[in-house]
């Protein structure tokens, strides 16, 4: 590798810019290389449609891939669950480091908790997926809320609750964690209540599939179990040929006895946005050693959601 600075391809808004510097202090620490970073403006950035009605998938990343493919950046970073599940053959996930805690949370008024929120509460998010579960558990539970539609970064969303317009928002554990705002968070949402989007946690480093020394210099970054988990759920997405912004929550859990880790178990949920219907299921096995593997734990999954009737209960699917 050269001294050259390498140019990293990234999103405009706080939170990419965060991590796509602590990646690039990763990035210059095995390369010995300086790395600039290069803001690309996204149509999802721009756009203020629900990310249901602009189609979801890609409207975060494909602006990046061209700058990549046209050589204006030498790789790029996204958060993994923005990926379409599709991977370009001229591109490559050369990394995809330690995840972050993949959990949603809550940033409510008056730190109040989920389920301390009172009658009528107005919780707002962007995200089918979180809508759908939220509903679903209310339901269950007898709690009286009412999901509002909403975007923006989480400054914008943060200041519906601070501005009283809303008395909570769900956002990402790990993007308020790598912005340093982990401590507003008034209440971690379980899997068990919520599954986070596939791949929620976790990002991802991309160049073209031709440049073999950067490759193998960002592969020095990438964690095996976490490129499996994500994998696996990603997987299962793609073969409910769902695609990002559809109501699917996935995770992969890595099992351990003592340092030991033992097995994975993945599980998937489906369900409608009212929270009326939904399909949730899972399996647990060894914990894949290849690729191949990784995908056929989703696949086999999905199969068994969509036999359940997964496939009514996702709206319009898209690959």
């Amino acid at each position: 590798m050269s001294t050259k600075a390498l140019r990293l391809g990234t999103r405009r808004s706080k939170l990419a810019m965060s991590q796509s510097r602590q990646v690039a202090d990763a990035v210059s620490q095995v390369t010995g290389q300086p790395v600039e970073l290069v803001e690309i403006t996204t149509y999802g950035d721009v756009s203020k449609e629900a990310l249901a009605q602009i189609g979801g998938t890609g409207v975060f990343v494909t602006a990046l891939r061209e700058a990549l493919l046209k050589g204006e950046v030498d790789f790029a970073v996204h958060s993994l669950k923005d990926l379409p599940t599709g991977q370009p053959d001229e591109l490559v996930l050369a990394a995809i480091p330690e995840r972050e805690d993949p959990r949603d949370v809550i940033v409510a008024r008056d730190a109040l908790k989920f389920t301390d929120l009172p009658p009528g509460a107005r919780i707002g998010t962007g995200s089918p997926r979180r809508t759908a579960q939220l509903n679903a558990y209310a339901r269950a539970h007898g709690l009286d809320i009412e999901t509002v539609a909403i975007r923006g970064n989480i400054d914008t969303r943060v200041r519906f609750v601070r501005d009283g317009e809303l008395d909570a928002v769900v956002l990402a554990a790990a993007g308020l964690t790598r912005i340093g705002r982990i401590d507003e968070v008034t209440d971690f949402l379980s899997v068990d209540t919520v599954l986070p989007a596939p791949g929620q946690g976790a990002l991802a480093i991309e160049c073209t599939a031709d440049n073999a020394d950067l490759i193998a210099a960002l592969g020095e970054l990438d964690d095996p179990f976490t490129r499996v988990a994500v994998t696996a759920e990603r997987s299962l997405l793609a073969a409910l040929e769902a695609g990002c912004s559809a109501p699917v929550g996935a995770l992969a859990d890595l099992l351990a006895d003592g340092q030991i880790v033992k097995e994975m178990r993945l599980r998937g949920v489906v369900g409608t946005t009212d929270g009326s219907r939904t399909v949730q299921l899972s399996t647990t096995g060894p914990v894949p050693e290849t690729y191949d593997q990784a995908m056929a734990l989703g696949r086999e999954l999905a199969a068994e959601m969509l036999a359940q009737g997964a496939a009514g209960l996702m709206g319009e699917r898209a690959q």
